[in-house]
């Protein structure tokens, strides 16, 4: 018999999906109806899991589940995964850590540049015929250049080093701040977020911490200022969006790029309705490259584990 495998969250790549139908028996829990009777009555044969970021596993479940060997997570985000559960239990919780960086850091840069430059504004001018109604060059504000700004970015990890590396291609002068400064990298170290936002024409959070929350309020968009762009493509709850919305009516800042918000995928009518915002659907990592990349780390993780390996990406010990 395949081991048992439970699949919380649907993969996106047709050939990781066979491959996972000819190596295990895969229960996809999301086709599910009843799950709480499937649950007492199979979850003792599930070996592995795979499910993803937002979605996790709770303790609850695992504790239905005394067999499994992992828990996969598909993608880098492990906030909705007890993680002290599983140390406890020995066990190994993995992540596809390093296959997002280069979308997510090129999805920064596209918000940024689109912000500053109107891009989406100028797409519905075009689109909704008013060209043709308002040919005058003014018809369309001025927009802001890109190449040349002062990028201050938060959290200087992997995405916050590929961000900057992006950003100096552009002739951009990059600050960070993170938990302490970083002997290897070659941009100034700034300790206070208020004060880097004061130093920054825009500030980009790439930061991974799970358990921050609203750091990004009111009086660092005050430092950032009326000429300032905030983007965001790290975790939603680093933003206090109430702070955000007031400042964009006010023109306080002049715009910002989001990617996450705070209660996906409900997003604030406020920022949905704004012409200061360019806004995406958590879709950083949405590439077909990223998404086999992940999946192929899930299935690696799985073999691993089941092998009676221990992961070579996991995050627990």
């Amino acid at each position: 018999m395949k081991p048992q495998v439970l699949q919380l969250n649907p993969i996106l790549i047709p050939a990781v999906n066979d491959e996972l139908a000819s190596l295990y028996q895969v229960h996809k829990f999301f086709e599910i109806s009843d799950q709480a009777a499937w649950l007492r009555e199979h979850g003792a044969r599930i070996e592995a899991v795979i499910t993803g970021g937002h979605t996790g596993i709770s303790r609850e479940m695992l504790e239905q589940l005394p067999g499994v060997k992992v828990v996969a997570v598909n993608g880098v985000g492990t906030d909705a995964v007890d993680l002290a559960y599983c140390r406890g239990r020995g066990l190994p919780v993995t992540a596809t850590l390093g296959a997002l960086t280069e979308d997510v850091a090129d999805l920064a840069i596209g918000l940024l540049i689109a912000a500053c430059r109107n891009l989406c504004a100028g797409d519905r001018f075009v689109r909704e015929g008013l060209w043709e109604q308002f040919p005058s060059p003014s018809a369309i504000p001025l927009a802001r250049r890109f190449s040349g700004m002062r990028v201050g970015i938060v959290g200087m990890g992997r995405v916050g080093r590929a961000v900057a590396t992006r950003a100096a291609a552009f002739g951009c002068q990059i600050r960070y701040t993170d938990l302490r400064a970083m002997d290897d990298v070659p941009h100034e170290f700034v300790p206070d977020l208020v004060a880097l936002a004061r130093a920054s024409d825009a500030l980009v959070l790439c930061a991974a911490a799970d358990k921050a929350e609203g750091i990004v309020n009111a009086a660092v968009l005050d430092a950032l200022g009326p000429q300032g762009f905030l983007v965001n493509v790290a975790r939603g709850r680093l933003v206090n969006e109430a702070d955000l919305t007031e400042a964009l009516v006010a023109g306080r800042i002049a715009g910002a790029g989001l990617d996450v918000f705070v209660d996906e995928p409900r997003v604030p009518q406020a920022l949905r309705q704004s012409d200061r915002t360019t806004l995406q659907a958590h879709r950083a990592s949405a590439t077909w490259e990223t998404r086999a990349a992940m999946a192929q780390m899930v299935l690696d993780s799985i073999a691993q584990a089941l092998a009676g390996e221990r992961p070579a990406l996991s995050l627990t010990t």
